[in-house]
Parts: C-alpha cells; sequence; structure tokens
C-alpha cells in the first residue's frame, strides 16, 4: 500500500505511522517545578541524537506539564523504563491534576538527583540528569506551527546500576528495557534476543559500544 499522510487516505482502522517505526526507546521523564512539584510521565518519541556533547530529546504532542516544568527550572531526568516497571511506566502517563506527583500516586520511591533538582526514580536500572537546552515547535512545509513540541537536553550525569555493569561493559538487555510500538504494543529487550555484530574493517569508532551495522 502507499499513502500520503496528509490525505489520511491509508485506509485502515488507524493511522499506521506510529506503528512503523519502532521499536521506539520510552523518555520516562521527571521533572520539576519552581515550586517543588514533581512530575514524571512517559514519552514514546525519545532518544539521544548526540555523544559529544551527551544530548537526549522527547517530543511531546501538546504542551504538557512536564514541558512547563522543565522550562521553569532548566532541568529534568530520563529514567529507563523497563519490563519490571511496565505497570507504573503506563499509570504515570494519566490525567492527574497538576501538583500532583505521579511519583507518589504510583508509589514510586524518589532518589535525590546529583547535579539537578529533579529526582530519579530509584526502582530503574539507568537515569540521566540533564539540563534543558531548548524547545523547538515543529512546524509543517508549509511554515505552520503544529502540536509536537521537542525539548531537547544535554546529560550532565548518568546514574547506572551496578549490577548491570559486567566485564567493564553496560549489560542494557539485563535491564529488561521496553520499547513503544503502535496501537497499545510494546516491545521487551531481553539477554536472550541481544545479537552482535561487527564493522566492516575502517568504518567506526574504536568504541565497542559503536559497534555494529550503523553508522554512528
Amino acid at each position: 500500500m502507499f499513502y500520503e499522510p496528509r490525505m489520511r487516505n491509508h485506509g485502515l482502522r488507524h493511522d499506521p505511522f506510529k506503528a512503523l517505526v519502532t521499536p521506539r526507546p520510552i523518555g520516562w521523564i521527571s521533572s520539576v517545578n519552581s515550586r517543588g512539584e514533581v512530575n514524571l510521565a512517559p514519552y514514546s518519541f525519545f532518544n539521544a541524537v548526540s555523544a559529544d556533547p551527551p544530548t537526549v530529546m522527547f517530543s511531546s504532542e501538546g504542551r504538557k506539564d512536564t514541558i512547563t516544568f522543565i522550562e521553569e527550572t532548566g532541568e529534568f531526568v530520563c529514567n529507563l523504563a523497563t519490563w519490571e516497571l511496565r505497570a507504573q511506566v503506563n499509570a504515570t502517563s494519566g490525567p492527574y491534576p497538576r501538583g500532583t506527583s505521579e511519583m507518589d500516586a504510583t508509589h514510586l520511591e524518589p532518589e535525590v538527583s546529583v547535579l539537578v533538582k529533579a529526582p530519579r526514580v530509584k526502582a530503574s536500572p539507568w537515569a540521566l540528569e540533564c539540563r534543558w537546552l531548548q524547545t523547538v515547535r515543529m512546524r509543517d512545509l508549509d511554515g505552520v506551527a503544529g502540536n509536537a513540541y521537542v525539548v531537547f537536553g544535554q546529560v550532565v550525569g548518568v546514574h547506572i546500576a551496578d549490577r548491570f555493569i559486567r566485564n567493564g561493559l553496560v549489560d542494557t538487555a539485563a535491564m529488561r528495557p521496553i520499547a513503544r510500538a503502535g496501537y497499545h504494543d510494546y516491545f521487551v529487550a531481553t539477554p536472550e534476543t541481544k545479537f552482535s555484530m561487527t564493522r566492516p574493517k575502517g568504518a567506526g569508532a574504536e568504541d565497542p559500544g559503536a559497534a555494529g551495522v550503523v553508522d554512528d
């Protein structure tokens, strides 16, 4: 099939776009406003965009509390969403009134961050402390402003649970991260589904974390 997103002529029950670019990492973003109120919410448009400087982004459909809080204080934390925490990840997407801490509502224990005011999720295997760089409102080909806001942050501090560091490398698959698919579907990474490939000679960096078929 072929369709044009502007025409919405796919003929399916739901727009398939979000089911195509998958699996997408989930940015479980914790933030705090100038009054000290804490917010925690998952975003399925999330990823790292640069290693030098280490930079992450997430996109929000609409200006939600997360963006307001981040712009007030200039800080946020990305927490890893895992299989073990999947129920809480989903629950924190609920429509809580402003001022309600999703951590309290979902019985997640917060942990004090080192360099930023926003707390991290203690049970999450890793967390990235970030300082806000900018928010970009997306526009279409005609220059019309849409309802998507992309937030960029520079990683200034990294927490990794020691039990997942093995032989000098981070065993990400052992953390069992979950990722977003389309509709109501998710994926989970496991040690059993992990595989490795080495780049062709001269194609990549010396960092073993960069090994693979993609050009980092």
